[in-house]
């Protein structure tokens, strides 16, 4: 299939970085819950992430340098973790967030031009 070794990765890690928050951040949300289960879960959520990352990473390989994956993953990670503080935390991002976040993105950018 044309083009699917530049778009699978990407969707991949969009999946990918979904189930991340949701380990990484989630259990703030229930914050009364013990620590203990708050880690076993993000555990288990994790090797969700897990499952997409590697093979996202494996295929991106064939048209992407690493630097330029792990550039496409920062900027995936920071969209998804500001959909995910507005509408699972409630904790919509200020100004300053975006502005740091656009930053990155730059970086990220930077990253994928040819030299």
């Amino acid at each position: 299939m044309p083009g699917f070794e530049r778009v699978a990765p990407i969707l991949m890690l969009l999946a990918s970085n979904v189930f991340m928050t949701f380990a990484w951040y989630g259990h703030l949300k229930y914050r009364s819950a013990p620590l203990l289960l708050a880690i076993v879960a993000s555990w288990g959520i994790a090797f969700f992430e897990y499952a997409l990352m590697v093979p996202a990473n494996r295929i991106g390989y064939t048209v992407y340098s690493a630097p330029q994956l792990k550039g496409m993953q920062e900027v995936i990670t920071l969209l998804v973790f500001a959909w995910f503080s507005s509408w699972y935390l409630g904790q919509p991002l200020k100004w300053n967030h975006w502005a740091g976040f656009a930053l990155i993105a730059v970086a990220a950018w930077l990253i994928f031009l040819e030299t």
